[in-house]
């Protein structure tokens, strides 16, 4: 009886828990009714435990190199607000949850730098950036995860050959997955589309068909790693909740999370920029529409966002 009980107040306390995200979710399929089993299930192992529950994020690689779409190359106020929403999300899971929450940023842009031609260099750079936003804003319930934290000083090369070699599947078996899985291939065409956006900016002095290859080429490499990069992620957080940026359907592993809001259901802080709208509210979109529709702010001698006309 008394287990009987306990199992009821742990299911009742993880519901409230996933009712918190649920305002949040982006899903694959709006119209599609939220089951989240799997969640649910990872939520009860923190609250039979009474442990604080850990939620990973895969994301905040570093900025577009496409300047149509972001003012620069470090966060600027579409990072700030993102990371400012996690962290009072979790927040509001202690009002359910006593022992609360916390989130790990997995901060990939190292795990695929090279295929999408952002120096490592550039990538530290960010990142440090984004530690000095969880530091200034004080988000304590925010830490961060890299490739530094696994591979320590080798080079970031020696690092991606590692993740390579322990984690990332086939290429063949990749390209069999997204042709005969729905989600997969949803998700390589929104990682082609954005690399395809970003490659405009750059010239490239071969022909048309030989450009679609190397999209093509790019895309399932950035596909792969990251496939790679969440596998790694499991094994160093094995009883995390996982979350997403990328839409995701009812009933799959990871929970989509939109972290602002935005007409396009890909946009992201780091391809995007932040616009204040004159109801107080935030968007984002690419630079060049946000331009159209407001005026640069800058902030500490930086561009910072858009304010609405």
């Amino acid at each position: 009886m008394i287990d009987s009980r306990a199992s009821r107040a742990t299911a009742s306390i993880s519901a409230r828990v996933l009712a918190v995200l649920l305002p949040y979710r982006r899903a694959a399929d709006p119209a599609e009714a939220p089951d989240h089993p799997e969640q649910l299930f990872q939520i009860e192992q923190f609250v039979r435990a009474g442990e604080p529950i850990v939620f990973t994020l895969p994301g905040f690689p570093c900025k577009s190199t496409n300047p149509a779409k972001v003012l620069g190359p470090l966060p600027d106020e579409s990072e700030r607000l993102s990371l400012r929403f996690l962290d009072r999300l979790c927040a509001r899971i202690a009002e359910v949850y006593p022992p609360g929450a916390r989130l790990v940023i997995c901060a990939e842009g190292h795990v695929f730098g090279d295929l999408i031609g952002v120096s490592d260099a550039h990538i530290d750079a960010y990142v440090e950036e984004l530690r000095a936003i969880v530091r200034r804003e004080r988000l304590t319930r925010l830490t961060t995860f890299d490739l530094r934290e696994v591979y320590g000083d080798l080079p970031y090369a020696g690092k991606r050959a590692l993740v390579d070699a322990v984690y990332a599947p086939s290429m063949e078996s990749l390209w069999a997955q997204a042709r005969a899985d729905a989600d997969t291939q949803r998700l390589y065409r929104g990682i082609a589309r954005s690399l395809a956006e970003d490659a405009r900016a750059v010239a490239f002095p071969g022909p048309r068909s030989a450009l679609r290859r190397a999209h093509r080429d790019r895309a399932y490499g950035v596909l792969r790693r990251s496939r790679a990069w969440c596998d790694l992620i499991a094994d160093h957080h094995p009883r995390s909740v996982r979350l997403s940026v990328h839409p995701q359907r009812s009933g799959a592993a990871k929970f989509g999370i939109r972290l602002l809001e935005a007409d396009d259901v890909w946009a992201t802080p780091w391809h995007s920029a932040a616009l204040r709208c004159a109801d107080g509210g935030w968007r984002l979109m690419r630079r060049a529409d946000a331009e159209r529709l407001g005026r640069l702010v800058v902030r500490h001698g930086r561009p910072s966002h858009f304010e609405a006309r």
